[in-house]
């Protein structure tokens, strides 16, 4: 039986390193969004390039987010213990979307370049002209309003009683949270999904699909899983939380991640196999783009990248339970979760060239360094794990059978 390590006597708090560190990856972000621009004004059509890059990485980074949250609110909703020790750092993230509310401002100062429904026009077509009422600038921004209030406002909620009770700790806050997280993961669900919608599956205002959704919500949770194991690899390595994240926790985050990477592509099979059935002309075209000029081979690099590769990989136990072993494959997927974003939005930038430019690069460094600034801020004072929540001891003895 594994020795149930003291908390109190652990390295939990960021303290001045912290405060360097956010600093640092604040500068770093800047100066690589200051560089995006200035590769965006040097270039011909550079702006409509910077601008469909930017809805890349900004879509990539709000997944993560989104992810976070959900881990949050799935660790209360199904009253989860072996999860507490790493809960802090999903929260962490999640406390990121004031910050990501900000980052979304180029996109509504672009939205005439990057959607077409919003190029306006004396006689737009009969498919637009039907979608007006919902794909209109006004609404669109209200939506996004309303998304980044709800995703903001849970968020604090659940990361301010988590580092409340650290304080207190009142048993009573769990009860509160717990019983506010069905509600609140209705809410998440619905935001989630018109959100992509909005941000991405209306960069084509003639196509549909009626589970684009959840294909995005699959990759956001791939997508935190995988910044999770990280993250915490990387606390680990520098010192924090040696004892109280274990190769269990590692195991059951490698779990997930391998169960989510065989959701998503269960998700992406299903929505592709429905279109290729069906053959119709509206929902066929936007596959059709994804699948020539160059485009096929970044598929190609997703079904093998995202889905065979890890498959292999994740499946057995002993990789999971190999920090180092993991940790690589959580960086892997973490570039094939930013590929299959990619895939979805930039062929309605530029079909014909399907390598990524500089400025998605650099745009992923900035974008990137902001979330992981805003996340270790929100930190920098309070302990990396839920140090007097309820069932903190049994996180701490948990083991898998």
């Amino acid at each position: 039986m594994n020795r149930v390590p003291d908390i109190f006597a652990e390295k939990r708090h960021l303290g001045a390193a912290g405060e360097r560190f956010w600093k640092a990856l604040l500068v770093v972000g800047t100066f690589a969004l200051v560089a995006s621009v200035a590769l965006a004004a040097a270039a011909p059509g550079g702006w409509r390039r910077f601008l469909f890059a930017y809805l890349v990485n900004f879509a990539f980074v709000l997944s993560l987010a989104l992810g976070a949250l959900y881990f949050v609110l799935l660790h209360h909703l199904t009253h989860s213990g072996w999860s507490v020790v790493v809960r802090r750092v999903g929260e962490a993230v999640a406390a990121t979307f004031p910050v990501l509310a900000v980052l979304a401002v180029p996109v509504i100062l672009g939205v005439h370049v990057l959607y077409p429904w919003a190029h306006g026009g004396a006689a737009p077509e009969p498919a637009l002209q039907a979608k007006a009422a919902y794909l209109n600038v006004p609404f669109f921004v209200a939506r996004l309003v309303v998304y980044f209030a709800v995703w903001a406002v849970t968020a604090r909620y659940y990361f301010r009683r988590s580092t409340l009770q650290d304080d207190s700790g009142d048993v009573a806050l769990t009860v509160k949270m717990e019983r506010r997280a069905a509600i609140a993961m209705v809410a998440f669900g619905v935001t989630l999904t018109f959100a992509a919608i909005d941000l991405v599956m209306s960069l084509d205002p003639r196509w549909y699909s009626t589970i684009f959704g959840v294909y995005y919500f699959a990759g956001s949770v791939v997508g935190i899983y995988a910044l999770l194991i990280v993250l915490t690899y990387s606390l680990q390595r520098a010192g924090y939380l040696r004892g109280a994240i274990t190769v269990e926790h590692y195991h059951d985050l490698g779990k997930l991640l391998f169960g989510f990477v065989v959701f998503w592509a269960y998700i992406g099979f299903s929505q592709y196999m429905l279109i290729w059935y069906a053959n119709i002309p509206e929902e066929t075209r936007w596959l059709a783009v994804r699948q020539t000029g160059g485009w096929g081979w970044v598929g190609l690099v997703l079904l093998f990248g995202h889905f065979v590769v890890p498959f292999v990989a994740l499946l057995s136990r002993a990789p999971k339970r190999r920090p180092r072993l993991l940790a690589a494959a959580a960086v892997w997927m973490l570039a094939m979760h930013w590929v299959d974003v990619y895939w979805l939005v930039a062929p309605a930038g530029d079909p014909g060239r399907p390598v990524p430019h500089l400025v998605d690069l650099t745009l992923l460094v900035g974008l990137g360094s902001w979330l992981l600034a805003a996340a270790a801020f929100a930190v920098r004072r309070r302990s990396l794990v839920p140090e007097r929540d309820p069932r903190l001891a049994e996180s701490l003895a948990f083991e898998n059978a």
